[in-house]
């Protein structure tokens, strides 16, 4: 079965939210309706509330590439993504390429997770695969690492997904709102939404973990 076709399943089964999308079954068509959650209701109306309209997946990637206040999201995960549009989609497929481009492998992701089969990369090993300048990244002390996420992740720092790596195989991470998020922003059930999951560090942790290692390494050397 294909990820569209699975994708409805879901939507079948009561899912509607992930991430900061809602995603409404426009019952005179069976097409699909994609907006921000909280222009949900100008979303549901005929003329779409005045929202921008946009048909197709196509504009899925610009919409998301900046938050309202033109910065640039670094990465999707973030908690900024901006208001005032909705996305018709004429089918599962059209919805699936439209989220790939919101949250990239979203869909995938998660239907991995339910399976079991999603590969999951841990922080230690991640860190050894850096190289050049990011190469100083892998000194970082566990307690470091273990700070860094607290001060980096969650959706306290803007970051909606649910941390499935650990700093090694027998490493947990400390408990912590960054490290017990589920990866649903906003007051939803967890049976309604699709997590936004994050099975690897990505580059932005990784470049963290870089100046947190060299702020070590300095304090080491200054102490006596």
């Amino acid at each position: 079965m294909s990820l569209a076709k699975k994708l409805r399943k879901l939507l079948e089964s009561g899912v509607h939210r992930i991430g900061e999308l809602e995603i409404q079954t426009d019952a005179s068509n069976n097409h699909f309706v994609l907006s921000h959650h909280l222009d949900t209701s100008r979303a549901a109306q005929p003329t779409f509330g005045g929202l921008v309209h946009h048909a197709g997946p196509t504009d899925a990637r610009e919409i998301s590439t900046y938050a309202e206040d033109g910065s640039y999201r670094f990465t999707k995960g973030q908690v900024n993504l901006k208001r005032g549009w909705v996305m018709t989609l004429e089918n599962e497929e059209a919805l699936r390429r439209a989220l790939d481009q919101f949250y990239p492998a979203c869909v995938g992701l998660f239907i991995a997770w339910q399976n079991g089969d999603l590969e999951i990369e841990n922080l230690r090993d991640k860190l050894a695969r850096q190289t050049g300048m990011y190469r100083f990244a892998r000194t970082i002390s566990d307690a470091g690492a273990q700070k860094l996420v607290q001060a980096v992740c969650g959706p306290a720092h803007q970051c909606a997904k649910k941390i499935l790596w650990q700093l090694n195989p027998v490493t947990p991470l400390d408990d912590s709102e960054a490290s017990r998020f589920n990866g649903i922003p906003g007051m939803v059930p967890e049976s309604e939404a699709i997590p936004l999951l994050c099975r690897e560090a990505c580059n932005h942790f990784v470049a963290e973990c870089r100046k947190a290692a060299k702020a070590e390494f300095e304090a080491t050397a200054k102490s006596p």
